[in-house]
């Protein structure tokens, strides 16, 4: 299905670049393209049963998607408080929006709920705050040990060589989107990694 189909079977409007607010730690809104999506949805890794945790949600649109598509929880952290914005107004309309929480926080500043089991990222910030960030999923981790899986994104190397060598993270496999794109971009890709329950 295109984008603009997807944008309008769930009601809402999350196309289109913004990096009014970007600096060196925090990086511009771009959405996860619907046909990764897709392809993430149909995994089978993630069920109606698991909360996901959307960091740098943007607009909502994964968040919108995979609660509307495999019926989970969703909660999406943004930092930019005129694109949280427009994530609740997408959220009054959207079709799959009662499902959908959005909260206007720093993502470092975010303590991890004991229940949310999926964390997605794609590219939202520097390796900086990914550490501080992983530090708040890992604190909730030892305060109630469970499976948890993190999908990353269109990762960059700097993300990867940082995510390899945590001892807590174990890569377990990855999502291959390049035959979704012409150029065949080796970061096409959403890496898995599991913290262990």
């Amino acid at each position: 299905m295109r984008r603009e189909s997807w944008d309008r079977l769930l009601k809402i409007k999350t196309s289109g670049r913004d990096d009014s607010h970007a600096d060196q730690y925090r990086y511009p809104y771009e959405p996860t393209p619907y046909e990764v999506l897709e392809r993430l949805a149909g995994s089978g890794l993630i069920t109606k049963k698991n909360i996901l945790v959307d960091y740098g949600c943007g607009k909502g649109r994964v968040s919108f998607f995979l609660a509307y598509q495999l019926r989970c929880r969703c909660v999406g952290i943004e930092f930019d408080e005129r694109i949280y914005e427009t994530a609740v107004k997408n959220q009054e309309e959207s079709v799959s929006g009662t499902r959908v929480e959005f909260i206007h926080a720093k993502a470092e500043a975010y303590p991890v709920p004991p229940e949310a089991d999926c964390f997605y990222f794609f590219n939202p910030f520097s390796v900086e705050i990914l550490r501080r960030v992983l530090g708040r999923i890992l604190d909730s981790w030892y305060e109630k040990p469970r499976e948890m899986l993190l999908f990353f994104y269109y990762p960059s190397d700097e993300y990867i060589s940082y995510l390899m060598t945590q001892n807590e993270l174990m890569f377990t496999d990855e999502i291959d989107c390049r035959d979704l794109f012409e150029g065949d971009n080796s970061r096409e890709r959403i890496l898995i990694f599991e913290i262990e329950g």
